[in-house]
């Protein structure tokens, strides 16, 4: 095997970018090369690092979903850490003052509600607006940079889960996702991704030879961000998405259920690639607490065939349809005007059942075609 070079492992190629500048750093535990140096590290070595800057989660990676992340000064360096996750999400012209350049160097996990795609649309709409240089430093799609699905977001319900018409899986890697922004949405700030070598559209993480870091506390494993893209929209109900659990996101359930006709359900529609297990379990934080849960656990067979929005969408309506009065919606904190779902979802398609289940999906495919499509203007590999 063929061990993929990150974009920071290619940093010596690329320093005179940084030479006679300011630069400021938007990394998080993630920000580490092939060698295990951090990205911070590096950047304080061989430039003039002047700023860090905090995504959800914080710098280091560990802050729970939806914590608001405070500013204050990383110990390792001395440096000032500003956070772009709380009530600033943009970072302000007083926070970019002293940087010429901003760098951006964080793992992302190939889906369209995962936050730290808009911490970097933001940044990137700062640079434009106060004249700064951005640079992103790519790494790779962990569940490949071909394979797209899921419903293209309607910007009526635009949000920090997603800001632009994609779809839940988008088949890009970071660096490919910041010029897909930059010039499909009008962003045009000065912008210059930093490529991998060795990297291919068909890699799942595991097949780049390098190790992996969780991006977040709740994506633990590669298996994890297999099924995210699915089952994620857990989040926008009282159905556990298995927060408080060693799977997050792989297992689903919630006091009230039958795990054993949940998981005779689902098995019994053959859906490819994925089996399910009846699962009792018992989280140890966010949703039933405490509580002894009734459910399933998402075992993934076969990845080339598993379609994870498929799943989620499918298993979504028969939970719904299993919990009856006690089956809620969540209204998020950040949005009061709209359903958790339907920012997840992209729509209130899926809330309001207007549609059979089959039809729904076969919609949000015929949505996400012109998107394949587009997406390819933007390979660089």
């Amino acid at each position: 095997m063929i061990k993929v070079k990150l974009g920071i492992d290619n940093i010596d190629e690329n320093i005179l970018l940084f030479q006679g500048k300011r630069v400021g750093l938007i990394t998080n535990n993630t920000g580490y090369n092939s060698e295990f140096k951090s990205t911070i590290d590096i950047f304080n070595e061989k430039t003039d690092l002047n700023a860090l800057y905090s995504p959800e989660h914080g710098i280091r990676g560990y802050i729970q979903a939806g914590e608001i992340v405070e500013n204050y000064i990383d110990e390792s360096t001395g440096i000032i850490v500003y956070s772009l996750y709380g009530k600033n999400k943009r970072p302000r012209e007083e926070i970019l003052n002293d940087i010429d350049i901003l760098v951006f160097d964080i793992q992302d996990v190939g889906a369209r509600f995962y936050t730290y795609l808009y911490t970097m649309a933001y940044a990137m709409e700062s640079c434009r607006d106060f004249n700064k240089e951005f640079v992103v430093f790519d790494r790779p799609n962990p569940i490949n940079g071909q394979e797209v699905e899921g419903n293209i977001l309607n910007e009526e319900y635009s949000s920090f889960v997603g800001r632009y018409p994609i779809p839940q899986r988008y088949g890009l890697t970071i660096g490919e996702v910041a010029n897909l922004f930059n010039d499909e949405f009008a962003i045009g700030c000065n912008l210059k991704v930093i490529p991998m070598k060795n990297w291919e559209r068909t890699m799942y993480y595991e097949d780049t030879g390098l190790n992996w870091i969780m991006p977040s506390p709740n994506i633990p494993s590669v298996d994890t961000s297999v099924v995210y893209t699915g089952t994620c929209i857990f989040e926008g109900t009282n159905i556990s998405e298995g927060r408080g659990t060693t799977k997050p996101f792989e297992i689903i359930g919630a006091p009230w259920l039958d795990s054993y006709e949940i998981a005779n359900i689902m098995n019994n529609m053959d859906l490819e690639g994925v089996k399910f297990r009846p699962l009792f379990f018992v989280p140890t934080f966010s949703k039933h607490s405490g509580e002894l849960c009734k459910g399933i656990q998402i075992h993934v067979t076969d990845r080339k065939k598993f379609k994870a929005v498929k799943t989620g969408l499918f298993l979504y309506d028969i939970i719904r349809k299993a919990s009856g009065d006690k089956f809620e919606f969540n209204i998020p904190i950040v949005n009061k005007s709209k359903y958790g779902i339907d920012l997840l979802t992209g729509d209130s398609g899926a809330r309001e059942g207007k549609d059979s289940i089959n039809k729904l999906y076969d919609i949000w495919e015929i949505r996400s075609g012109k998107y394949k499509v587009l997406k390819e203007k933007y390979h660089i590999y």
